[in-house]
């Protein structure tokens, strides 16, 4: 019944699309979709800024909405978006996206209509999408194939070179597809790094007379967490601040007195003023990589994680001595307070993109460059 569904829902939008399509296109509208939040992102708040500055006459729409469930009529909600979104493709000339958007990758567009997959992740630490299909924390195959799942994109904005393999292999595309110059958040986290830092001090002044640890884990799919050991050790210390931030789609919960969460802060802004990022198979490590900001990871489950998702690099490979499975251990290795520094080194050297501070601009440049003339 649910492939039957599918088909039917497939054949309806796209009668619908169809009419949608004999509108005229605008050669000067880009239309930007968000499931990652209800409200603008940074990339793509970057990236508008930009675009109508050296694009004044752009008109720029932007659907935002993040698909939580069926709870409280989220389904129909998420249909009026799409219906929505599906008349601005029809009208715009370049469509960015930040993350699988269904009615991208089911419909036949104009040709003139360029899509730009603008991923939400600086990097491919863990697997995701096709590398997934099947696995306990993946998507199942047959609907991920019915629905054409990231079908259709003309470009698709990645991080440092040496990701390439596993974007292809997690999106089932060709390496020309790749833009290998990062996204907008970078430049955003060099060129707030101090003031950031100073907003955060101002917010916790007791921050200045600790080391300050962000604690930051990625999404777990039918995977338990279990990182209160190390919490309990790390508040038990006067000398460290621990600060969590749980992923959007996993908040962190807890009654452990002395943590933070800083819920006026996002991670990507509390980077700055952390001493240490701890985190686990998250791609904020490559953030932190982008302000060389020394990076352990917490990884109780990584066998379990490994079996259930899938990983692209060996941490322990490519991370010697910043990698542990105990919380003891790590807790240990924070209160030494020796990192190795060579082998963050290294990662920068070989994960992050070129030309660190220009990402914001190469986008920019690539949706002008394929606005209709």
């Amino acid at each position: 019944m649910k492939k039957i569904a599918v088909y039917i829902m497939r054949l309806g939008l796209g009668i619908i699309y169809w009419f949608m399509k004999l509108l005229p296109a605008k050669a000067d509208k880009v239309v930007f979709l968000s499931r990652q939040s209800n409200e603008l992102t940074l990339d793509f708040r970057r990236t508008q800024k930009l675009l109508m500055e050296m694009k004044p006459g752009a008109e720029i729409v932007t659907v935002c909405h993040r698909l939580e469930g069926a709870e409280g009529g989220g389904i129909v909600k998420f249909a009026v978006s799409t219906l929505k979104s599906m008349y601005h493709m029809a009208t715009s000339s370049v469509c960015v996206l930040d993350a699988y958007w269904p009615a991208v990758s089911i419909l036949n567009h104009k040709k003139s209509l360029t899509v730009i997959q603008m991923w939400h992740a600086l990097g491919k630490i863990k697997q995701s999408g096709y590398q997934t299909l099947g696995k306990e924390s993946g998507r199942g195959e047959e609907m991920a194939r019915l629905m054409k799942m990231h079908e259709g994109y003309d470009y698709i904005i990645a991080g440092g070179s040496a990701w390439n393999p596993f974007y292809r292999a997690s999106f089932g595309t060709e390496t020309a597809v790749l833009v290998n110059c990062g996204l907008p958040r970078i430049d955003h986290l060099l060129e707030t790094a101090e003031s950031n830092k100073q907003k955060v001090l101002a917010a916790y002044p007791e921050f200045a007379d600790k080391t300050v640890v962000l604690y930051a884990p990625t999404f777990r799919r039918n995977i338990e967490l279990h990182w209160e050991a190390l919490a309990e050790l790390l508040t038990a210390d006067e000398r460290f601040a621990l600060v969590v931030k749980g992923h959007p789609n996993q908040q962190l919960e807890t009654d452990i007195p002395g943590v933070y969460t800083c819920d006026e802060f996002k991670a990507v802004d509390l980077l700055a003023a952390c001493d240490y990022l701890v985190t686990d198979y998250s791609a904020i490590a490559i953030e932190g990589a982008v302000l060389n900001r020394p990076t352990y990871y917490f990884v109780y489950d990584y066998e379990e994680y490994r079996a259930k998702n899938g990983m692209n690099i060996d941490l322990f490979e490519t991370m010697p001595g910043c990698v542990f499975r105990s919380a003891q251990e790590l807790a240990g290795q924070l209160r030494e307070g020796a990192y190795n520094q060579e082998a963050l080194d290294d990662y920068r050297k070989k994960y992050l993109p070129e030309n660190l501070g220009t990402s914001t601009e190469q986008v920019v440049q690539l949706i002008i460059d394929n606005m209709r003339k």
